[in-house]
C-alpha cells in the first residue's frame, strides 16, 4: 500500500507531521491519557496522547487523539485496533478540529444501517451519498455487473472488489468475440452493493479504460 502525497501539500516531512501520523479515536470516557497510550503502544512509538475535554466542565468527550513517529504506526494502529476505537487519521491541525470532532462524532454516532455494521459508514462522503441517494428512485441490490473495453483477471477484479466488506463472490466472464470483460459481483448486503457501485463506476482499471458498474437483479425485494 502506497500513501500518495497531494500536489498541494508541501513537503513530504510537513505531510507526514500533518496528516499520516495523527489517528483520531473513539473512547470510553473513563480513559485517561495513560489508559489510550496503553491501549495503542503496541503498534509503534508514541510521541503524544491527548484527549477531547469539554472546556466548561473538563470532562472527556470521549474522543482522543494518538500521535506516532511513524506513517506505517499510524496505518497499523487504524488496521488492527478493535474497532469499537472507530480509529481513523485524524485531520491537520490547520483544519477546523472542532468542526472535524463534531462531524465524527455525528457520524459515528448515528444509527448504524439496519443489520449493518460498515466501517465505511464513518466517512462523510459515504454518508452525505447516502442521504442523496434515498432520493434517487433506482432498483439496487446485492449484485453487480462490471463491464470493460478490456478483459479482466479474476484475482486483480476480486482484489478491486474486496476492499468493501461484505464481497460474497466475483464471476468473471470473456466474449470471445469483442474480448471485452464481463463480471457478476454479489455482496452479503445491499449497503455494500451501493457504496462499491458508488465508489467504482468509472473507476480507472486499468488505467485509461474506465469500469461500468450497474445493478443486476437478485430476486430480493429492492425496496427493503
Amino acid at each position: 500500500v502506497f500513501i500518495a502525497q497531494s500536489r498541494a501539500s508541501g513537503s513530504h516531512r510537513d505531510l507526514e507531521d500533518e496528516e499520516l501520523t495523527r489517528i483520531f479515536v473513539m473512547i470510553p470516557k473513563t480513559y485517561t491519557e495513560e489508559d489510550l497510550r496503553e491501549k495503542f503502544k503496541m503498534y509503534g512509538d508514541i510521541e503524544y496522547c491527548s484527549i477531547i475535554k469539554n472546556k466548561t466542565t473538563g470532562e472527556s468527550k470521549g474522543l482522543g487523539y494518538v500521535r506516532y513517529l511513524k506513517p506505517s504506526q499510524a496505518a497499523l494502529a487504524i488496521e488492527e485496533c478493535d474497532r469499537s476505537y472507530r480509529a481513523i487519521l485524524a485531520e491537520p491541525k490547520n483544519k477546523s478540529s472542532e468542526s472535524f470532532e463534531h462531524d465524527y462524532y455525528s457520524n459515528n454516532m448515528r444509527p448504524e444501517l439496519r443489520g449493518n455494521t460498515l466501517p465505511f459508514c464513518m466517512q462523510p462522503e459515504f454518508c452525505s451519498f447516502e442521504k442523496a441517494e434515498t432520493r434517487i428512485q433506482e432498483p439496487v441490490s446485492k449484485r453487480l455487473s462490471v463491464i470493460s473495453r478490456l478483459p479482466f483477471i479474476q484475482e486483480q477484479l476480486f482484489a478491486l472488489f474486496d476492499l468493501v466488506p461484505g464481497l460474497e463472490y466475483c464471476d468473471v466472464q470473456r466474449d470471445p468475440h469483442t474480448n471485452s470483460g464481463y463480471a457478476v459481483i454479489q455482496y452479503s448486503t445491499a449497503a455494500s452493493a451501493i457504496y462499491a457501485k458508488y465508489k467504482l463506476h468509472g473507476f480507472e482499471y486499468p488505467p485509461g479504460n474506465r469500469l461500468t458498474v450497474i445493478f443486476l437483479e437478485d430476486g430480493n425485494d429492492s425496496s427493503e
